[in-house]
């Protein structure tokens, strides 16, 4: 399966280039599916027909859904959100209030991540496009296979083995103390099971044959420098970016006054999208006079696009993470485009090492040869962040 995920600032379209391409991917003979997984869903809205949970045919070979994270939730953590319900009821919670409460923050958006895994795995479709919430919420998700494999080795692993031991000593004295059970092995292990299906995620997620990910941006200041962070940060996660699509840029056939000073400075920011994303491809896509509203907007829009291409092609390969070894050194190189040293904190903890960038964060598990070693310095070359390791 092919896996391409639209990503950008909020109103840059990438809803309707998502739909645009899974019009194309479905004229080229691939069982295509649009996946949204925006809390704010639009993508019925772009093809002009109600869409649900469930994937609906949308013409032959494609089809759209909308990502419903409540029913996600339910199915893939029931067992885990009625556990915590009961304990808050047991504490004197009326029970809408403990049912909410047992909903823990963000992990509506956790489970769209399981949902992209579970149509991998059935591989009813040759092409999966994801819609995905703009590039803030999107990176947290992309984060979490990371973040919760750190968690899952200091301290869940740990706590499940003493839970197991503990469990048959404890249980006969603990409701009546308490006033609730301690949580069963269906729950104990959930929690375990969910971070699995994020690990194999996360290795379609890194793959490039695979995965890729496409920068929608507007020729704005805000747009491109919210646009470049992302490209950086999904370099950090391991995740290639292929394409950058410069949408909503005003045609040469506007003459009118008015647009002049604007479209000056689209020229000028037009420039800074080819020079900052190089050597990435940049597709440019002009400002129609009608909104990306329905199939036959949509075909428009498919034609600048792709004309005579097919959007499952690599457009890019980025060599996001790598070892070069210098003797009996090793050089461990991240591409991080754009982002000054300064801005980086680096930290080593046993066999992981830690990149900070503003408030993102990977905590990556060094190699067999490079744990053994101490980093000795960190350069930025040619916008790869170089970090030498060697014996101390």
């Amino acid at each position: 399966m092919r896996v391409i995920l639209m990503t950008g600032k909020g109103g840059v379209g990438k809803t309707s280039v998502a739909a645009a391409t899974g019009l194309r991917c479905a004229e080229l003979g691939y069982k295509t599916l649009v996946l949204s997984t925006d809390p704010a869903h639009s993508l019925a809205d772009s093809f002009d027909m109600e869409l649900g949970h469930e994937p609906r045919e949308v013409k032959p070979n494609l089809w759209g859904a909308e990502l419903d994270a409540l029913m996600e939730l339910e199915g893939n953590w029931g067992a885990v959100k009625r556990y915590i319900t009961d304990v808050l009821q047991a504490r004197g919670l009326e029970g809408i209030e403990a049912e909410e409460l047992a909903i823990l923050p963000g992990m509506d958006e956790i489970f769209s991540l399981v949902r992209m895994k579970r149509h991998y795995d059935e591989g009813e479709y040759e092409v999966l496009i994801i819609d995905s919430a703009p590039t803030g919420t999107a990176l947290r998700l992309l984060s979490l296979p990371e973040v919760a494999g750190w968690y899952m080795r200091k301290l869940y692993k740990p706590f499940q083995a003493v839970s197991e031991v503990l469990r048959p000593l404890v249980q006969p004295l603990f409701r009546p103390v308490a006033g609730f059970n301690l949580p069963t092995k269906e729950v104990m292990d959930a929690p375990y099971e969910f971070y699995e299906q994020l690990v194999e995620l996360e290795k379609v997620l890194t793959d490039p044959g695979t995965t890729s990910v496409r920068l929608v941006t507007n020729p704005e200041k805000m747009v491109i420098k919210e646009s470049l962070r992302a490209h950086a940060y999904l370099s950090l996660y391991n995740v290639g970016t292929d394409l950058v699509i410069a949408n909503r840029i005003i045609p040469d056939s506007v003459t009118d006054p008015f647009f002049q000073r604007w479209k000056e400075n689209q020229k000028q920011y037009r420039d800074e999208i080819h020079a900052d994303f190089q050597p990435l491809p940049i597709k440019e896509v002009p400002l129609y006079s009608e909104e990306m509203c329905g199939l036959e907007a949509l075909e428009r829009l498919k034609e600048t696009l792709y004309a005579n291409e097919d959007p499952t092609q690599v457009y890019y390969k980025e060599t996001t993470l790598r070892v070069v070894q210098n003797g009996s050194d090793y050089n461990l190189e991240v591409y991080l485009p754009g982002i000054p040293k300064s801005q980086i904190d680096l930290s080593k903890n046993g066999d992981e090492l830690n990149i900070r960038i503003g408030n993102h964060r990977r905590n990556l598990v060094l190699p067999q040869a490079l744990a053994a070693l101490s980093p000795m310095g960190a350069s930025m070359e040619d916008d790869y962040l170089k970090i030498r390791f060697a014996a101390s």
